[in-house]
């Protein structure tokens, strides 16, 4: 049994993981902030968690095709997306990224405004009120956010097809080894792939449990 589509979805989904941490966080803050547009934008970052994931992976590819303007800049660097692992990377972002910001962000909405206030009358900086304040109050639903990214960019498939490709060794992850292995007949391969992943995501679950448990927990705390 070859294992690179193990290696290649967990390199990718560690990668679009931690890319989904940044961006989420940073849009969830930045649309906190906005007094305008913000349902639009909202909408805007929400939507690849609906639209169907050919549909999704059909729209990066016009994107980062050769002939698109991103393309082309991209190209002039040497930098290639379309049926490479970078595409692997850039699709389970996108379509990772709104579990992330939405859990981010409805937890800075429940955020104690008194808290930003008072460290405001203090004279600390905006900068250091979202480190020190905003982030380690949210931290709990921002692990939670960070969980269900890296869930759901394990399982990714049909984004991945359309812009990476299905390619042996190079861009095939465990969830397009299971299509090639029912494809030509190998159920037994295609069994083995498909525990794989319910294992992973098992464990994922668990661990998502585990911490909106401790979430809860100290919420129970709080109101004692």
């Amino acid at each position: 049994m070859e294992w690179s589509p193990l290696w290649i979805s967990l390199k990718t989904s560690i990668c679009a993981t931690g890319i989904t941490f940044v961006l989420g966080i940073g849009m969830a803050y930045l649309v906190m902030k906005l007094k305008r547009g913000r349902l639009l934008i909202d909408g805007i970052l929400t939507l690849p968690l609906v639209l169907p994931p050919t549909v999704l992976g059909f729209l990066l590819l016009v994107v980062f095709g050769q002939n698109s303007p991103l393309g082309i800049f991209l190209a002039s660097g040497g930098i290639s997306v379309v049926f490479r692992w970078e595409g692997t990377v850039v699709a389970a972002s996108v379509v990772s990224f709104p579990l992330m910001y939405r859990a981010t962000r409805g937890a800075f909405e429940q955020l104690d405004c008194n808290l930003i206030y008072v460290s405001r009358t203090l004279g600390i900086s905006e900068w250091n009120i979202f480190l020190k304040v905003i982030l380690p109050n949210c931290k709990q639903s921002i692990l939670a956010g960070t969980i269900l990214s890296f869930a759901r960019t394990i399982g990714e498939f049909g984004a991945t097809m359309m812009l990476a490709g299905n390619i042996p060794g190079k861009t095939q992850t465990m969830a397009t080894a299971v299509y090639t292995a029912v494809q030509s007949g190998n159920r037994a391969l295609a069994y083995r792939w498909a525990v794989v992943i319910l294992l992973i995501s098992a464990v994922t679950m668990i661990a998502l449990n585990v911490v909106e448990r401790q979430t809860s927990m100290k919420q129970e705390r709080n109101q004692f």
